[in-house]
């Protein structure tokens, strides 16, 4: 169970900067190259190759390479499952692996 948590964190971390999750934004629309979400940012080539190797490396963003162009799109199967794991530990239910832990004592309940 922890695997789980320790993957879903590695996305969590790759958006948890403003111009990678405006990226995330933009790629929601569809596959975009390189150069036109550079479009959108004052900073550099380079630095937009920091960002989207954290988020092609946190599995969040795919890219395909055509020519010397790169192509980026959403890998929607992974946004999918952050959606679904965020909804799982931020809903009361009785089969919180650790709620137990957290309520024992303190007498509150959903």
């Amino acid at each position: 169970m922890n695997e789980r948590y320790a993957e879903q964190a590695v996305l969590l971390k790759a958006i948890a900067d403003t111009s990678r999750l405006m990226i995330v934004d933009m790629l929601s629309s569809g596959e975009l190259c390189a150069c036109r979400i550079l479009d959108r940012f004052q900073f550099t080539q380079p630095t937009l190759s920091h960002h989207m190797k954290i988020l092609c490396d946190s599995g969040l963003v795919d890219a395909r390479k055509v020519g010397k162009w790169t192509f980026y799109s959403l890998n929607r199967e992974a946004a999918r499952e952050l959606m679904v794991f965020l909804r799982e530990i931020t809903t009361c239910r009785e089969a919180s692996i650790y709620r137990e832990e957290a309520l024992l004592g303190c007498g509150v309940r959903c």
